[in-house]
């Protein structure tokens, strides 16, 4: 614009639609074809636009619009078409959410988050016991509900014990599913030698797996059931019997330390080139079991349990831990039997929430990928760091 040039004036969507002034001294009108088709094209532009974005809020939106007005198929059963037979597993630390999916997964609810929503619209608070569950295919929510307060569907003297449990926590999972005097328990696994285990404690020997038991069951009956389970587990790894103990150990390891079982045999093969290199192993786990940390259910270890000088702290002393850490299950024993081939040295898991895990070779590209954690934790705070 030159410096004579006064500015022009912004047309606006109104000016097109203005009339025309009456030309000035006879001058001949002239029709505004030009600015009536220009308003047309407007028109249509806008239409179709309001079209276009009704279509993508509708494709971005649609679920949350028919559920707002009830549109769309029911989300949950109508009474009277439960049917048949359904198990369900409550696991120890499972919570509504939990549960919700599971009973999606067995067949009793017709949606994975009816059951989670009901519990959330009427506020109910309820305790999940860990157990198998007597259910019913097709069940309302509400129903399913009823029926998991209710202990007559409760499997009798069935206990669910999952991978990565310690002696201590196995123990009170099986003495508040089954009802038995945790003392009791505690006194039938006091002395390792009595099962065969020449180990200074049964950690690392007690199976995690669904159970049943005989009523008459005693402690040290259960006891038992638990290591049998683990020495068919070391035999079809085809663990030798001189070897047990540290592949245990190792296995123990695996478990805590992966966040996913195809991570498994790649951790085992860190923690077998680390050992062969005379490297201290620098686990977390181990440290964390060490100072009482294990089940804190954090994935960092506090600077004095990485500190504290015990028998399983491998920050401070090198080789294995003085016994295994928890109890692994199948496939953690597999793989400490059958490491992966790879250069690793290293390895973080810098997405708590898929588990994803990075290995490298060498420190430099370790600490990149440490700094990927850490930049992960501080956007998620709440996810186990």
């Amino acid at each position: 614009m030159s410096p004579r040039e006064e500015p022009a004036e912004h047309a606006s969507l109104e000016d097109l639609f203005r009339p025309e002034p009456e030309p000035e001294h006879g001058t001949p009108r002239r029709k505004r074809r030009t600015g009536c088709l220009v308003a047309l094209i407007i028109v249509l532009a806008l239409l179709g636009g309001i079209a276009a974005g009704g279509i993508w809020v509708w494709n971005s939106y649609g679920e949350k619009i028919s559920e707002a007005f009830g549109w769309g198929p029911p989300k949950d059963y109508e009474d009277g078409q439960a049917t048949g037979e359904a198990l369900l597993t409550i696991s120890e630390g499972d919570v509504g959410t939990d549960v919700s999916t599971k009973l999606y997964d067995a067949g009793v609810t017709k949606t994975d988050r009816v059951f989670y929503d009901m519990l959330v619209a009427d506020d109910v608070a309820i305790t999940f016991y860990p157990g198998v569950y007597h259910l019913q295919q097709k069940m309302t929510a509400s129903a399913a509900l009823k029926a998991l307060q209710d202990p007559a569907n409760k499997m009798a003297n069935s206990v669910l014990l999952r991978e990565g449990l310690t002696v201590p926590k196995t123990l009170s999972t099986i003495a508040e599913s089954l009802g038995m005097p945790l003392a009791d328990l505690q006194a039938a696994a006091a002395d390792p030698s009595a099962y065969g285990v020449a180990g200074a404690s049964l950690e690392g020997w007690l199976f995690p797996a669904l159970y049943e038991f005989a009523p008459e069951d005693t402690p040290t009956d259960i006891i038992a059931k638990l290591v049998e389970r683990t020495r068919q587990s070391l035999a079809n790894a085809g663990v030798p019997a001189a070897d047990e103990q540290r592949v245990l150990t190792i296995a123990s390891i695996i478990q805590r330390e992966a966040r996913a079982e195809g991570d498994f045999f790649k951790v085992s093969r860190v923690i077998a080139n680390r050992l062969a290199q005379n490297m201290k192993l620098q686990m977390d786990s181990t440290a964390q079991y060490g100072y009482g940390e294990l089940h804190k259910g954090s994935a960092s270890t506090s600077d004095e349990a990485q500190g504290d000088d015990n028998p399983w702290n491998t920050y401070v002393h090198e080789g294995l831990p003085s016994t295994p850490i928890a109890n692994p299950g199948d496939a953690a024993i597999d793989a400490a039997m059958h490491p992966a081939d790879g250069p690793w040295l290293y390895f973080v898991t810098v997405n708590l929430d898929t588990g994803e895990t990075k290995f490298s070779t060498t420190y430099e590209e370790h600490l990149g990928y440490v700094e990927q954690m850490r930049q992960w934790c501080t956007a998620n705070p709440d996810s186990g760091c």
